[in-house]
């Protein structure tokens, strides 16, 4: 499926250059093979921290497993990762910030749709991409109209792959 097919954004700039190569080193190989792996623990760990709204620490514990993985699994890690740091600009109040990570995040992650590895990758798409609507809709003077409360929680769906 076609980078534009994936996420479709308003402001097709915030989609950064090394996303874009994510993308096409994902096109040319299999990056579902890995899916129906158990989860890493430290994914789990990246996972409870994100659910905690921790997202510092996810992204520190989640950059160390994407750094270190080789297989194209790791754009699964990177996503989540950056979809953590896009609600934690949002929830500084920086627009551009969360824009463009939750954009990126949401990129990457399309391609682990519907689940990955236990996690409901189409669930955190959906609610993430519903925040990317509000944050091109409202724009950067109305960024306190989001309502925080709706940042989601990463759900584990053991039954699915």
């Amino acid at each position: 499926m076609p980078l534009n097919d994936r996420y479709n954004p308003k402001v097709p700039a915030t989609i950064h250059p090394n996303t874009i190569r994510a993308c096409a080193e994902m096109e040319a190989t299999s990056p579902r093979q890995h899916c129906s792996d158990a989860p890493n623990p430290a994914l789990l760990q990246g996972v409870e921290e994100f659910n905690r709204r921790e997202f510092f620490e996810c992204h520190e514990t989640l950059e160390a497993l994407w750094l270190h993985e080789t297989d194209p699994i790791r754009y699964l890690y990177q996503g989540i990762l950056q979809v953590g740091v896009g609600y934690l600009h949002l929830l500084r109040g920086n627009h551009h910030g969360s824009l463009t990570k939750l954009v990126s995040g949401v990129t990457l992650l399309r391609y682990f749709e519907p689940a990955c590895q236990s996690i409901d990758v189409q669930a955190l798409t959906r609610a993430a991409s519903s925040h990317i609507e509000k944050l091109e809709t409202y724009g950067p003077q109305e960024i306190g109209a989001i309502d925080l409360a709706d940042i989601p929680q990463i759900r584990l769906r053991p039954d699915m792959p």
